[in-house]
């Protein structure tokens, strides 16, 4: 398929450009788009996606306007290829004008996700946000302000129970097998299951002996499995990803009882795979009382202009530092080599951010680290650890009864440095009911990064920052609420897939981005190359 070109010859009698031009507010999105769409979306753009020879394809700034209207309403793709063909002002927004003479009337929603699958598996997948965002750079709307933040995607799978993930690796390993391979594996099954059907097999699931016998038999035939393919060369890649995908499921549940019988094992995996269909989904929590399943989607944004610079999908059960510093590379990294990468820029976060790993990151590159850091905390009202005076370059800490122990080092930890054991010091302490409740006595832990912990705790008394804090990290919040607005791909993921849904997320940044320009008044005689007036 090679690319197609939009009609550049618009028709200025046209009813359709006539009506919207006349009825459409200043700061309509459909109206900025009608405007600048071919200064940001030209077909050129995309020409690395289409082959040289072939039928032409629907012009593709026709269908990133599409793209980025269908994700700011919240439509499927059904429902926005018909938004297309019948609204006049998705119409106006692509330049397709009016029904009469050359103009495309509609599409096949299939052109959408083969855009999506093009993008995907292009060079650049992420085209359309990025020029989003320099729209919003060269209109000078990007300080050198960032305020982060996460929110939980809800996978668009459902979550499976144990046995359910067993016998969906099975039959996926089966069906990728084929048919020659599979007839061979086949054999080595014992429980009676064919594993063609989706549904639980029938058995009374309030017997707890038929439940376990379940259990073990499809246990069984997995490793039975395994074991027929362990040592065989050449497997074709797709035999390989569910082998390793059923060796995932059955040791991430499973335990073997004193009477050799595969039973659930009474934990949580760390890394637990919930769903064959979405390998990559997870459990996750937002807070220690709400879960969620899925994946987390984190974002970056200028508190002063709104306009999210960076976006980013992991696990649903990654924690909110670890993306951290792919969020603001755009203040570590120079526009050129006289730059300063974080000149007067600074970074806001709430104290999911306090982690001694990003105050590091933010402390090397010269960034105002603006995150908030937990007080630390004792139980039953105890000594908290900030009642020590620790001193580093000393290497000691100091109890509340003035008894000074030195810190000994630990190695091979990935967060702890130190450890000062106050042990026989509290067997006759005063304080010690005020202190611990251990039989060994009070410890204190150093952690690799205290020093930045404890001059970030020191800044946040400070009543000038708690106010910046206050009035600007929230900004954030009030724009993830924008990204969430529509349910459907919003807060509940449309995509299958890491990849898929970061791809769907960021395209959803994008078009948010481009409403915020249009909010701005950047249309009409503006150009996205200037700031507003």
């Amino acid at each position: 398929m090679t690319l197609g070109r939009a009609s550049q010859q618009l028709d200025l009698l046209d009813p359709v450009s006539r009506f919207c031009a006349e009825t459409l507010p200043a700061n309509s999105i459909y109206a900025f788009l009608h405007d600048h769409r071919d200064r940001l979306f030209p077909d050129s753009l995309f020409a690395d996606l289409f082959a040289q020879v072939g039928r032409r394809s629907v012009p593709p700034s026709v269908v990133a306007t599409v793209m980025l209207l269908q994700r700011l309403e919240g439509l499927s793709d059904r429902e926005a290829v018909d938004r297309f063909a019948f609204d006049v002002r998705w119409r106006y927004a692509a330049g397709a004008g009016g029904w009469d003479g050359a103009s495309r009337a509609g599409f096949a929603h299939t052109v959408l996700v083969d855009m999506r699958e093009r993008l995907r598996r292009s060079a650049n997948p992420d085209r359309i946000f990025e020029v989003a965002l320099a729209a919003a750079r060269e209109a000078g709307l990007l300080g050198r302000r960032r305020v982060l933040d996460s929110t939980p995607l809800y996978d668009a799978v459902a979550t499976m129970d144990t046995i359910t993930l067993i016998r969906s690796a099975v039959r996926g390993l089966l069906t990728a097998a084929g048919r020659d391979l599979a007839i061979e594996l086949r054999a080595v099954l014992t429980s009676g299951d064919d594993y063609a059907s989706t549904a639980k097999p029938v058995v009374d699931w309030d017997d707890k002996t038929a439940r376990e016998a379940l259990i073990d038999s499809r246990a069984r035939d997995g490793y039975a499995l395994l074991a027929a393919l362990d040592g065989r060369k050449k497997l074709p890649e797709a035999v390989t990803e569910a082998m390793r995908l059923l060796a995932t499921v059955l040791g991430q549940d499973l335990e073997t009882g004193d009477d050799g019988v595969l039973r659930i094992a009474r934990k949580v995996a760390a890394d637990r795979v919930i769903s064959t269909v979405d390998p990559l989904a997870r459990h996750g929590h937002k807070t220690s009382h709400r879960g969620f399943d899925g994946d987390k989607g984190h974002i970056a944004v200028d508190p002063d202009s709104e306009i999210i610079t960076a976006a980013e999908v992991t696990a649903g059960n990654t924690g909110d530092a670890g993306p951290a510093a792919d969020l603001i590379t755009d203040l570590t990294t120079p526009a050129s080599d006289q730059d300063t990468p974080a000149a007067d820029a600074a970074v806001y976060g709430d104290s999911a951010y306090g982690a001694g790993e990003v105050l590091e990151c933010l402390h090397t590159v010269g960034i105002d680290a603006k995150t908030k850091v937990q007080p630390p905390v004792a139980p039953r009202g105890k000594f908290t650890k900030d009642q020590f005076t620790i001193d580093l370059a000393a290497s000691t800490v100091t109890c509340p009864n003035q008894v000074t122990i030195a810190i000994r080092p630990i190695t091979g930890h990935d967060r702890h440095a130190g450890k000062a054991d106050f042990g026989r010091a509290c067997t006759d302490c005063p304080l010690r009911t005020q202190c611990t409740e251990s039989k060994t006595g009070r410890q204190i832990t150093i952690s690799r990064w205290e020093t930045h912990l404890t001059a970030a705790r020191t800044r946040q008394i400070d009543p000038a920052w708690r106010a910046d804090y206050r009035a600007t990290r929230p900004k954030v919040e009030r724009k993830i609420a924008h990204l969430m607005r529509r349910r459907h791909g919003g807060r509940r993921a449309r995509m299958r897939g890491l990849l898929r849904v970061a791809a769907d997320f960021k395209l959803l940044a994008a078009a948010t981005n481009l409403a915020r320009l249009a909010t701005l008044n950047l249309t009409g005689s503006s150009q996205p190359g200037r700031a507003p007036a």
